[in-house]
């Protein structure tokens, strides 16, 4: 039998830990004609507020216990939400064992999420895992031909909008919507039990995975007009473009959202001095460290002017007025920052189609997080790349020993060259970059690449010569052969950081002192794809 169209909704049952605006939708409801079943603390709002309602406890005969963990785990609540209206054997069973039918369930869940966010111990966090409100969800959902069901207060007012249009009934179309909606959610609410708890072990790779998100906004398209996309929070609390406050500007593209979190994560890396990323396509462009978040800017698009033209910006460190001014004068996608002041923003509002994303405070790179990665059939999971070096972890490999403001640079471009895709060689001197090379399919390549732009820098910047001459290199991983290693110092590079591990390490080792360069292992590789 066909599924009906229109269900006039006569019984509901409402369980909400989240209680905001529950009186008022209750009232609606009643005034409908709707009879109430309720339980514990949302049974009280109600019966506070005068709104007439049934403990659940009342028709199942069977007492709340255990500390509200058992309520409404019984035969009566759940053969009224996955009772079928239009199969005889339902109705006489329903009829045979008193069990009335449930044509809305409005329940959020216990607030896991918010307890692990809130850093609560573990059996508080268990405590917090709710087992009733998905079993019921999920039986709403099931029988949605029959049943409707709210996850949240926007499900509720779509309800009642829809009742108030159609003389106390529901629409399928709705119906099949807001079950799809209460399997996402009680599927991204399991998401979080499960890799909370594989954390709580230290079990880095379950037999399962799964993963969680809930909408922040559609996106008018994805990587290309073709492609359609959307932006989904994971529940990280993670400072960045999840939790940013926009401030103002057209409406973010997947490209910019995709470009903003690299730049953003490439400024958190920088702690001590202020540093202004530029970001095109995912790779920076242009990075620089200053005295001021002022000079950072200038010295960053000084390293690349040409790139920087539609690119997006991050500062580690509050945008002053100053700043702001300097920046309205080159056309930008996107700025993110943990803060801005109030005189930065009132110039930046000038530029109204430019993105403001402000974050509050700055990530930690060192924290422990995870990346995915879809492949066909599959998906790619991994710690994400916090690995970091000091002074005190480079091994030096050639005579020449490096001095402090070597170790400073060479540290400075190793950090960048994390961040660039890869095969990656960056070139920096003074805490700026000055030759970028990014994802080539050789490493001399990159590094040739990066000195050609290093050209292009100093004639746009009418320097005499390019700024790689007497730089830092840094590559992502070990040389294969020494010929990377001569391009860079072809390019002028007088130092060299790289990972080490090559089989033939040592005529790189060899072709570095006789090039007369100080050269650094890491024992640490920054691939990244």
């Amino acid at each position: 039998m066909s599924s009906p169209d229109l269900v006039t909704i006569r019984r509901a049952l409402i369980s909400l830990s989240d209680k905001d605006g529950l009186e008022e939708r209750a009232r609606r409801l009643v005034a409908l004609g709707v009879e109430i079943l309720s339980t514990g603390g949302t049974l009280r709002a109600l019966q506070k507020a005068g709104i007439a309602a049934r403990d659940v406890s009342e028709v199942t005969g069977f007492p709340e216990m255990m500390d509200g963990r058992l309520k409404t785990l019984h035969p009566v609540v759940h053969g009224g939400l996955l009772g079928r209206r239009s199969h005889e054997a339902d109705r006489a069973a329903m009829s045979e064992h008193n069990i009335p039918e449930i044509d809305l369930l409005f329940v959020n869940l216990y607030p896991f999420e918010a307890t692990v966010d809130a850093g609560e111990d573990f059996e508080t966090c268990i405590e917090n895992i709710d087992i009733g409100g998905p079993a019921m969800l999920r039986a709403a959902a099931k029988n949605h031909p029959f049943v409707a069901v709210c996850v949240d207060n926007d499900d509720a007012d779509a309800v009642l909008d829809a009742m108030d249009e159609n003389n106390g009934a529901t629409p399928l179309t709705l119906r099949k919507a807001l079950a799809a909606k209460a399997y996402a959610r009680t599927g991204a609410y399991d998401a979080a039990v499960s890799g909370w708890f594989a954390a709580q072990i230290g079990e880095a790779s379950p037999d399962y995975r799964t993963f969680g998100g809930q909408l922040i906004s559609t996106l008018r398209y994805g990587e290309n007009p073709h492609q359609n996309a959307a932006f989904y929070a994971a529940g990280s609390k993670r400072p960045g473009v999840a939790t940013a406050r926009i401030v103002q500007g057209k409406a973010l593209s997947y490209n910019n959202l995709a470009d903003a979190d690299a730049a953003f994560e490439l400024a958190a890396e920088f702690i001590d001095e202020p540093v202004c990323v530029i970001v095109k396509h995912a790779n920076p462009c242009g990075v620089a460290l200053g005295k001021t978040v002022r000079d950072a800017w200038d010295r960053a698009l000084m390293a690349d002017p040409v790139s920087a033209f539609g690119g997006i910006v991050a500062f580690n460190r509050e945008i002053d007025a100053e700043t702001a001014d300097a920046l309205t004068n080159l056309f930008l996608e996107v700025i993110i920052a943990p803060g801005a002041s109030k005189a930065a923003l009132e110039i930046l509002a000038n530029k109204a189609n430019l993105r403001v994303m402000l974050t509050g405070e700055m990530p930690d790179p060192s924290e422990e997080s995870w990346t995915a990665k879809t492949v066909a059939g599959g998906m790619l999971v991994q710690e994400r790349d916090r690995g970091q070096v000091n002074a005190d972890a480079l091994k030096t490999v050639t005579e020449q020993q490096p001095d402090d403001e070597t170790v400073r640079d060479m540290l400075f471009a190793w950090t960048v060259c994390k961040h660039v895709k890869s095969n990656a060689i960056v070139y920096a001197k003074d805490g700026m970059t000055t030759g970028i090379g990014m994802g080539q399919t050789s490493r001399v390549e990159a590094a040739r690449l990066a000195a050609r732009k290093a050209v292009d820098i100093a004639r746009e910047n009418g320097w005499d010569q390019p700024a790689t001459i007497g730089s830092a290199c840094a590559s992502d991983a070990f040389f294969p052969f020494a010929d990377g290693l001569l391009a860079a110092v072809e390019a002028g590079a007088t130092s060299v950081i790289q990972p080490g591990g090559s089989v033939r390490d040592a005529d790189v080792i060899a072709a570095a002192e006789e090039a007369g360069v100080t050269m650094v292992f890491t024992g640490m590789r920054h691939f990244r794809h």
